[in-house]
């Protein structure tokens, strides 16, 4: 098929079906809409896995690949393992939560899948631990945490378990811990089974930040026991805070401070709310990043301070 022309003499593409010019489409969806193969191979059209064709818009997102992987994806075939994660929205290490390699899984005797950008696996999934989420066939969120153990050190898998067991006023939970832990006892794999089942005893729906769950873990692995995630305080004034970790017999609050509070208002009332709890009688110890990269000289301050507390 001959590209139209202008009466300027400029090519002008033919223009996409409407039902093919938002979302990813087969090379054969195309031709049976009528589009030749110079037009399918056109720059307007981006290539982003073999026999597949998508409106280019930039670099895909994850979401956007696995979409699109998904027109040529046999119906056996999921998205498992980092690749199912990133699309709940769980926290990762950043090399994770960066990939844009989609990781497939089949069950057996299927061949694992083999491409450029894709990462195949053979694994035995129980149907009711495959489901669609976001237009995509993927894991469960509780399956997807357990081959997440052969990958994440125990505190990543804490941060991880924590954001799918903890709700707020605005989103339910994906899941429970006893749906998690259900899902461990019932996980063939042998890879990571230790360091889930660690996890499990430390998972704590209270946590509302993957770094609150680190440090949390670093406490409880440390030795230091009577921690208590998001306690609700109500100072004397009427004011009403959470501490992001707090021992309150010994009225000491822990709190991890992201760069969200680097604005010079947040920093202001930051040292407000320090002030007014510190009236009341509290002992506010605040933790960054470069904290939790030496975290056994933390755990030494915060025993210090604990150890001096009446």
């Amino acid at each position: 098929m001959s590209p139209r022309v202008h009466p300027s003499g400029m090519n002008s593409r033919i223009p996409l079906p409407q039902h093919l010019s938002a979302t990813p489409f087969t090379f054969q969806q195309g031709m049976d809409a009528g589009l030749g193969r110079n037009r399918l191979r056109s720059a307007d059209l981006q290539r982003p896995y073999r026999g597949i064709r998508t409106p280019a818009i930039g670099e895909l997102a994850l979401l956007e690949r696995a979409i699109a992987y998904q027109q040529k994806m046999p119906p056996h075939a999921h998205f498992c393992g980092i690749t199912a994660a990133v699309l709940l929205g769980m926290p990762l290490p950043s090399r994770h939560e960066r990939s844009l390699v989609l990781h497939v899984a089949v069950p057996p005797p299927h061949r694992a899948p083999v491409g450029r950008g894709i990462r195949g696996h053979t694994l035995s999934v129980a149907p009711a631990d495959v489901g669609l989420w976001r237009e995509v066939r993927m894991c469960s969120p509780e399956r997807t945490w357990c081959q997440l153990g052969a990958l994440l050190t125990l505190a990543d898998l804490v941060a991880a378990g924590d954001y799918l067991i903890h709700a707020d006023r605005n989103l339910p939970a994906l899941t429970t811990g006893q749906r998690i832990t259900d899902a461990v006892g019932q996980y063939p794999g042998r890879r990571g089974r230790r360091r889930l089942r660690a996890a499990l005893g430390l998972l704590d729906a209270a946590s509302e930040s993957p770094q609150e769950s680190r440090l949390r873990v670093a406490i409880l692995l440390g030795g230091i026991p009577g921690v208590v995630a998001n306690l609700p305080i109500t100072t004397s004034g009427g004011f009403h805070f959470r501490a992001d970790l707090a021992f309150p017999e010994l009225k000491v609050i822990v709190e991890y401070q992201s760069g969200l509070h680097d604005s010079p208002a947040a920093f202001r009332a930051d040292m407000t709310r320090v002030s007014r709890l510190e009236a009341d009688g509290w002992y506010v110890i605040l933790v960054n990043k470069d904290d939790l990269d030496n975290p056994a000289e933390l755990l030494q301050r915060i025993r210090r301070v604990l150890a001096t507390r009446p």
